[in-house]
């Protein structure tokens, strides 16, 4: 690898991958064709991105069957990526952590993705019925058999992190979780403390604090999403006070609004990872700008006043 050609990087909880700031999420990506997937993996990895987020349920498996034809026409090679999956929804159905469903879920994202082994695999969402010491046994053969190399979460609080965490020998290294300058709960509620207003109220249950004390890497999705599943607020008419302070600061360090979101999300000292979810050429590399943007206190503050907040 050329390391001029990477943004900065981060350690991916105690493991000694570097990994970039941004990773490409490729949610959306059978919506592509082979050749169009490989031109937007290559462009990611020409543009810093070394990190690929998958999860079995994505398109019904065809995302990850698109990426693994991709990577056949591609100049990356699998050992310069970092390729996650993750697993344990059956949509409209159930979740399910069962030992024989999450080696099953592993076994299909391998064959999709075309690879040999995981980088890491995370349980996607927490499933109520989940018997840690189940969950403890997939882990224990997955990491055995040389499938996957680390385990996570994704949209678990402390104690659910914490219950499966007490039953695996494996550190539990990742964390995702939404996070955007107008999704910013985890922020809020931490600065409302002690306060009857509706930001006070404990959605996640400290999971920012808790996730840096661990050491537990957040991985921040939907960057450029507001409310759940609502859209876009990157050039929405909705928020015109947001979009000038974002085009504002675009200009003053030369990139993208997107450039200055995702940076927004990085200058947080919690050493989080921006997962983007677009899959156009141009949109990758604006975004990917934005991790070697340096934001001030006071520009991150700035922003997240023009998002509608206020100091209580």
């Amino acid at each position: 690898m050329e390391e001029e050609k990477y943004m900065k990087q981060r350690y991916i909880g105690e493991t000694s991958w570097e990994a970039s700031a941004v990773a490409l999420g490729i949610m959306r990506m059978n919506a592509l064709t082979s050749d169009q997937a490989a031109k937007s993996i290559d462009t990611a990895f020409d543009n810093g991105i070394n990190f690929i987020d998958a999860a079995d349920i994505y398109g019904d498996g065809d995302s990850e069957k698109t990426f693994g034809e991709a990577m056949k026409k591609t100049s990356v090679n699998r050992g310069d990526l970092y390729i996650q999956s993750k697993g344990g929804i059956v949509p409209g159905v159930r979740y399910d952590f069962s030992k024989q469903h999450l080696l099953d879920a592993v076994d299909g994202s391998l064959e999709r993705l075309g690879v040999d082994y995981l980088d890491s695999f995370l349980l996607h969402r927490p499933d109520p019925l989940m018997e840690p010491e189940e969950i403890a046994e997939a882990f224990d053969e997955l990491q055995k058999s040389g499938k996957v190399r680390h385990f996570g979460v994704s949209n678990f609080n402390p104690q659910q992190y914490l219950m499966v965490q007490e039953a695996v020998d494996q550190r539990l290294i990742i964390n995702q979780l939404q996070f955007s300058i107008m999704h910013s709960g985890m922020v809020d509620f931490g600065m409302h403390t002690n306060m009857a207003d509706t930001r006070s109220i404990n959605h996640d249950g400290d999971i920012l604090e808790f996730s840096r004390r661990m050491g537990v890497t957040i991985q921040a999705w939907s960057p450029f999403q507001y409310g759940m599943f609502q859209g876009v607020f990157i050039d929405n008419d909705k928020f015109p006070e947001l979009n000038k302070k974002l085009e504002e600061l675009a200009g003053k360090y030369g990139v993208s609004k997107n450039g200055i979101a995702t940076a927004w999300i990085l200058r947080h000292p919690a050493n989080m990872q921006v997962v983007i979810g677009t899959m156009n050429p141009e949109h990758i590399a604006d975004s990917a700008k934005g991790a070697d943007i340096d934001l001030t206190k006071q520009e991150w503050y700035d922003i997240y006043f023009a998002a509608g907040n206020d100091l209580p």
